[in-house]
């Protein structure tokens, strides 16, 4: 009646980033324009989505500000709504 079980390997749902991500407007105290699309084109996706901000590492109130600015970006006609 003695059986062996095998060990059992647990597996971790999620892992901890190497590194804290730092937002790249509060170290560089730069203004996010809409009309700069080079610096906005970061930001969205192939598609044309607004990434959020668990990838970029934008904190809360630039990531509200860089909303906006893609969305002017793209009422200006700067940027597509939608990808190719």
């Amino acid at each position: 009646m003695t059986e062996v079980k095998a060990e059992e390997k647990v597996v971790k749902k999620f892992r901890k980033p190497a590194k804290k991500k730092v937002c790249a407007f509060c170290v560089s105290n730069e203004t996010i324009d809409y009309k700069d699309v080079a610096k906005i084109r970061k930001y969205i996706t192939e598609k044309g989505k607004i990434l959020p901000r668990r990838q970029t590492g934008v904190c809360s109130q630039h990531q509200r500000e860089l909303s906006n600015a893609i969305k002017r970006a793209r009422n200006m006609a700067l940027l597509p709504y939608v990808g190719d």
